[in-house]
């Protein structure tokens, strides 16, 4: 039988032949390159924006074999807790440019390719609309359908091409509803500390404890719209699950729904490293098979911090935005094979720059919205990347100080508190801090290393490349900087 070794071995050679045929079938043909949608006038005086919602859950579910994603392969689902969803969002700002939309997918992570399948799917809501700017973003839920190919019956795929399209036609008909329904109003920004329901399982001890609410307030006292951002894995039902369900956002909408008539669209912030909900008593919890009440609380809880939420600020009817494209190496070597064999359905490139040869494309997005700015990553990114707080040599796995390590985001973008969109338009996997990147020394991404002070690197053998962190900040820089360009040329 084969070692870890020797399949690392072979693994590697067969991703450098493919890696060269690559570079000669399908090299990067362009550079990276920012796109800068920006105006100062307001021609309008208030915000337009409109809801849309369908559930997403096949109707063969009890006798098809769906798999549940985002702990392990092979876990089909045997019934359902409460259905997924998927949420639209239309909102604009008035100013002639067209509105924006915003889709929230209660999956654990939708891939690039598949992210721009769906935008073409839209064209038809865009053709109609003028529709700008399209961003799809996943809620990170660990109990939903297997929409990225990895939690099947491997070696073969869990993605299930019939509950995909399921998933795409009715986002579109959410996104109709969404426009169709579209009325004026006024939007207000708030933030509340949550300080007791997050758990951050590896070091360093670093993460937002911000819940941030966008509220839209419809002139004519109508249902509001509220868009809320909180960092954490959707995952309180935990790897014993075998049920499909939207976790604890489900309901976290409920509650806000029943005690105050508004809709929810909910989005993840910074959650690698790993962020999760924190759960008392979990080892009792789960042998009395209490989970699916205790998601159930914690949704509750997470609600009540956004409805006390008081003190917000109305927003000026303006949204701007920044739009790059750019490639990211792939040295994972199972996430490289997965790539070839169609495990994983990514569109791949190549380019001597990168380790392996082998690259993905992928988006990041700046946007301010009145003067609020927010950046979407694709990606579950280590918040001490946003907001510092970075081990020391002393503490680092590679002996490392913080200085290797790239500018922080929150830096590049001039906010300590940047509010961060997670697993939006791919999912990349995990960033890392490279001062703390530690690989197994004999099967990297095989096996989870062991570093120099006992703590056991997973989150590794679930990331791109240690390069990530650099080709997410320096990207982020170059559309900053193009974005500041250009405000100062219209000034």
């Amino acid at each position: 039988m084969f070692n870890s070794s020797v399949i690392s071995t072979l693994l590697n050679k067969y991703i450098s032949l493919k890696g060269r045929h690559l570079l000669k079938s399908n090299p990067i043909a362009q550079q990276e390159v920012s796109y800068i949608d920006f105006t100062h006038r307001t021609e309008g005086n208030c915000f337009s924006a409109g809801f849309g919602a369908r559930t997403v859950l096949p109707y063969d579910i009890d006798k098809k074999k769906y798999y549940i994603a985002g702990y392990r392969e092979n876990n089909p689902a045997r019934g359902v807790l409460d259905p997924q969803y998927t949420h639209a969002l239309y909102i604009d700002d008035n100013s002639g440019r067209g509105g924006l939309l915003f889709v929230s997918l209660d999956v654990v992570g939708i891939l690039n390719k598949d992210v721009n399948e769906l935008r073409r799917r839209l064209s038809g809501f865009v053709k109609k609309t003028g529709c700008r700017s399209i961003n799809i973003f996943s809620t990170h839920n660990h109990a939903g359908i297997d929409t990225m190919g990895i939690w099947g019956r491997l070696p073969f795929s869990g993605k299930n091409p019939d509950f995909m399209n399921l998933l795409f036609n009715k986002t579109v008909e959410a996104c109709f509803e969404a426009y169709d329904t579209r009325k004026n109003g006024k939007l207000f920004l708030g933030e509340i500390e949550v300080p007791d329901m997050q758990e951050d399982i590896r070091t360093p001890i670093v993460y937002s404890k911000l819940l941030t609410r966008f509220r839209f307030v419809p002139f004519d006292n109508s249902a509001e719209i509220w868009i809320l951002n909180f960092s954490s894995h959707s995952e309180s039902l935990q790897g014993c699950n075998h049920l499909v369900s939207a976790d604890f956002p489900c309901y976290l909408r409920e509650k806000i729904k029943r005690e105050t008539g508004a809709r929810t669209f909910y989005t993840v912030g910074a959650v690698g490293g790993m962020i999760s909900m924190k759960i008392h008593e979990e080892k009792t919890l789960r042998a009395e098979h209490r989970l699916p009440e205790n998601t159930r609380l914690i949704g509750y809880k997470l609600a009540d911090y956004a409805i006390s939420l008081s003190n917000e600020k109305e927003l000026s009817p303006i949204i701007n935005f920044g739009r790059r494209e750019f490639f990211v190496g792939v040295d994972n070597s199972l996430l490289t094979v997965a790539c070839f064999i169609g495990l994983l359905e990514a569109d791949k490139y190549a380019s001597d720059r990168f380790k392996n040869r082998v690259c993905l494309k992928t988006e990041i997005s700046f946007f301010e919205i009145g003067d609020k700015r927010i950046v979407f990553l694709p990606c579950e990114i280590f918040p001490e990347l946003v907001y510092g707080g970075f081990l020391s040599a002393g503490e680092s796995a590679t002996g490392l100080g913080e200085e290797v390590n790239p500018t922080t985001l929150g830096k590049i973008c001039g906010d300590s508190n940047l509010t961060v969109v997670g697993l939006a338009n791919d999912e990349l996997g995990y960033v890392i801090p490279p001062n703390d990147y530690f690989l197994h020394e004999k099967n990297p991404y095989l096996d989870a290393g062991i570093d120099r002070h006992g703590r056991r690197h997973y989150e590794e053998t679930n990331s791109m490349s240690v390069n990530a962190a650099y080709e997410i900040a320096d990207n982020l820089t170059a559309l900053v900087d193009d974005y500041n360009k250009e405000v100062k040329k219209r000034t």
